[in-house]
């Protein structure tokens, strides 16, 4: 059987698990439709938060930022994983508690305003849109190379996918359907990692393996990878940053707009009572866990196996790196996956000094240049995507056809369970909150379903014009998402929770002042509405204020609301008496009966 036979075997089989799910467990009412009917165990619950959680940044791309970055980028894990720990300790019970359908629904209630209502559906709207965009290009690379088609027609079909199930199913068909999605991911994710460690270090264990010796050379792995990369200009792979600064703001970023994410937050409303949000929190960062372990074992053999691909003599015992490097492997001899990742287009060479041979080095380097040049080499030949990585790590490995299928369904599992839960969240924002709570509030119950249909499948029409167009790598936009979500939404939860002197006056002053410098700050370096070549100031250190990077602002928004938000309602009138007793009664998170509408 073809490796294509096995892919569509894989994915196929895996696209009917979903929507015969979906159909079997449809939306019959808006309670279903938002919050899966209030009666999800917090284990499946757990399992459907983290397949919503493990997006196609989490699945495709982190392992690709960890390869290409090395510590550098380890602030992907530890912002997003802390960011679960405040959500299940500050936010979930809480919220669970107060017992409503929608992040807005929350903001509008104790905020007593409708205004806050809509500036929080807005901020809710801006960042899922950001978020999905990543889900959509990760879904497309995943496509365009196991089904063989366009990365366009593989959106395309991400889109079709996404909207049969989520449209007909809402909450319920998504939880159960996320189930599935995180059994075939992980099981995808894990397999190819525990083959890879048993061929470089053999050790079965990936993330005991990524600290054990390598095989060939002798040498503890990273300390491999490392005199590798040096010897090619890279940065060494476990090398401290320069900008610490910026480091700590973009892991608080990931951290508080992970708290801060209306499709998590969604996620718990739909247990039965307040004990079980927090054991939901508590099983999600078990399930997480599973694959966050796994990606750094992952990204630093995905990154060797390619470098001694390219330079076969370095990959063993190298007393003499110089003559290792003089022989990279012949374009003509390069290997099966490389082709068909070529033919992709994700993969491209350009044989600069036309010797046959492929140089793959850091030619950005200025201080390598003159090693560079006595090599003969007139720069950097390779370019490969950092998100084809984990995708790739199979071909890249030999390892068997079914294990290339299996991977393909696990990074498109991995898309398509975030983009459903994001549009979840987006179409209920406009139709319960926008429509019944603003617009119509006489609306009837089929009247509402057929308004969350409607908004999902424009959210899914606009979500493929921008995953076609997209701003950055996956994990890149998704983390623009964050910062965006923890500029605006998390904020004015904490204080709408804990404090109860903040009045709607400040809470819409504060989300309105965190949102609009987060904007600037990102439309300044990465384009108005990131269309290309419309920023102000190249997206480079040299031109960022104090050193910090557009997807790190989200953390210095997150201070601007609080700062507004209290100083305006210092200076105005306090809250009704009610509003403050609501507060007081949602601190103690015992006896939340099931979500209602009020």
């Amino acid at each position: 059987m073809s490796q294509f036979a096995i892919n569509l075997l894989f994915v196929g089989g895996s696209f009917a698990l979903y929507i015969g799910i979906a159909i079997w467990s449809r939306a019959g009412s808006t309670k279903d439709f938002y919050v899966a009917g209030g009666g999800v165990h917090p284990i499946t619950n757990g399992m459907a938060t983290a397949a919503d959680w493990m997006s196609a940044a989490s699945f495709i791309s982190m392992a690709g930022l960890l390869a290409s970055g090395g510590y550098a980028n380890s602030s992907f894990l530890m912002g997003w994983t802390g960011g679960y720990v405040i959500l299940a300790m500050l936010l979930a019970p809480y919220l669970r508690k107060f017992g409503k359908f929608t992040v807005p629904d929350f903001i509008g209630d104790r905020f007593y305003s409708s205004t806050a209502r809509l500036v929080a559906v807005v901020c809710l709207v801006v960042a899922s849109v950001t978020y999905v965009i990543g889900q959509m290009t990760g879904a497309g690379v995943a496509f365009s190379r196991f089904l063989e088609v366009s990365n366009t027609w593989g959106i395309w079909i991400a889109a079709t996918i996404v909207f049969l199930y989520a449209v007909f199913g809402g909450m319920k068909g998504i939880t159960y359907t996320q189930v599935a999605q995180y059994v075939v991911l992980i099981i995808a994710y894990t397999i190819p990692a525990v083959f890879i460690a048993m061929q470089l270090t053999g050790n079965p264990i990936p993330m005991f393996g990524m600290f054990s010796t390598h095989s060939e050379s002798g040498v503890p792995l990273l300390a491999k990878l490392s005199e590798v990369l040096v010897e090619l200009g890279f940065r060494d792979y476990t090398a401290d940053v320069d900008n610490k600064l910026n480091m700590v703001l973009f892991t608080l970023s990931l951290m508080i707009g992970t708290a801060g994410l209306p499709h998590v937050i969604i996620r718990f409303f739909t247990v039965p009572k307040v004990a079980d949000a927090r054991w939901s929190a508590g099983w999600a960062l078990v399930f997480i866990a599973l694959l966050y372990l796994t990606a750094p074992a992952v990204a630093s053999m995905a990154r060797l196996n390619l470098l001694t691909t390219v330079y076969p003599e370095a990959a063993g015992q190298v007393e003499n790196y110089e003559e290792a490097m003089a022989e990279p492997i012949l374009y003509e001899n390069r290997p099966e996956w490389f082709r068909t990742w070529e033919d992709t287009g994700l993969i491209t060479f350009n044989d600069m000094n036309e010797d046959g041979r492929i140089q793959f080095y850091n030619d950005g380097n200025a201080d390598f240049a003159d090693t560079a040049a006595d090599r003969g080499w007139a720069g950097n030949e390779l370019v490969v995507n950092n998100d084809i990585l984990v995708l790739a790590n199979p071909e890249i490995a030999n390892l068997p056809g079914w294990v290339i299928g299996l991977v393909a369904a696990g990074g498109i599992a991995a898309a398509l369970s975030t983009a459903a839960g994001l549009l979840l969240a987006i179409s209920s924002a406009i139709s319960h909150d926008l429509i019944k709570k603003t617009i119509n509030p006489n609306i009837t119950e089929k009247g509402e379903m057929l308004a969350a249909r409607i908004s999902m499948g424009g959210a899914i029409l606009l979500a493929t014009y921008l995953g076609l167009n997209p701003p950055g790598f996956a994990a890149q936009t998704v983390a623009l998402a964050f910062g965006i979500a923890g500029a605006s939404l998390f904020p004015a939860l904490m204080m709408g929770i804990f404090s109860k002197r903040i009045n709607s006056k400040g809470a819409v002053a504060g989300m309105l002042a965190g949102l609009l410098a987060t904007l600037l700050y990102i439309f300044t370096y990465l384009g108005w509405f990131f269309i290309p070549e419309t920023n102000m100031l190249p997206n480079t250190p040299d031109n960022w204020v104090a050193g910090i990077s557009p997807l790190s602002f989200g953390a210095i928004g997150a201070m601007i609301n609080f700062a507004i938000a209290f100083a305006v309602s210092s200076a105005t009138e306090e809250p009704p008496q009610e509003i403050q007793d609501l507060v007081e009664s949602v601190r103690f998170p015992k006896g939340a009966g099931g979500a209602v509408d009020h």
